[in-house]
């Protein structure tokens, strides 16, 4: 019997109703890699990654205790590793870390960062090593502490929501009304609305096109 399964009997809470109800849940998405024992890089696709404080500025992670990049990370205190945050460009790149390729990194434009693989070409870059380590279930939450920070120029965000990658952000002029199931009201940060990559009401996130993407967003790959 799996965590999942101990955990579901223990809370009562369906695992497949709490995961539908989890994937409503509108989020960036990242890539986060780290270098294995033997010296070459791994990495995957994480949407269950947030902001953790200022001073000292950290992020916050979630990964799953089976995935390789785990395994690669150990979990331990005082591992390097990088965060990339996605632009709405990169969802072929986004698409290669969800999957389970054994050499993601093949026909990638990338370089060791003092020991840590990065990306070229992505929107933000943040050079992490891990600060605390917090296991729970069948994942553990990391918090790293940044030590380098890189912004490209402004892009939309990649977003994933209903496991799917191909939802997109358009600027608007405030909160819309509630599109009812073909969208969400009032997702937008900040200025900005959310909305579909064919529509123009403000405050509104659309339904994307045909294409789905398989994304492991807690980390399990």
């Amino acid at each position: 019997m799996s965590v999942w399964q101990r955990e579901e009997l223990a809370s009562g809470v369906p695992a497949g109703v709490f995961a539908e109800a989890m994937a409503r849940l509108v989020s960036g998405v990242a890539v986060i890699c780290a270098r294995r024992g033997d010296g070459s890089p791994c990495g995957l696709l994480v949407s269950s990654f947030s902001s953790y404080s200022v001073a000292p500025p950290s992020v916050m992670l979630a990964l799953a205790r089976g995935s390789r990049t785990y395994e690669a990370m150990g979990a331990r205190v005082g591992i390097p590793f990088g965060a990339h945050l996605l632009g709405s460009a990169d969802e072929a790149l986004a698409k290669v870390f969800a999957g389970r390729s054994q050499d993601k990194f093949a026909d990638l434009a990338w370089d060791w960062d003092d020991g840590t693989p990065r990306l070229a070409g992505v929107p933000v870059y943040l050079k992490c090593r891990v600060a605390a380590v917090f296991p729970h279930g069948d994942h553990v939450v990391l918090v790293g502490e940044v030590a380098g920070c890189a912004v490209a120029t402004d892009a939309d965000p990649l977003v994933y929501y209903r496991r799917r990658l191909d939802w997109h952000l358009g600027p608007g002029r405030g909160p819309g009304p509630d599109p009812g199931p073909a969208g969400i009201a009032g997702t937008a940060r900040g200025p900005g609305t959310a909305r579909g990559r064919g529509g123009s009401e403000p405050g509104r996130l659309e339904e994307p096109g045909a294409a789905t993407s398989a994304v492991h967003g807690s980390g399990r790959v």
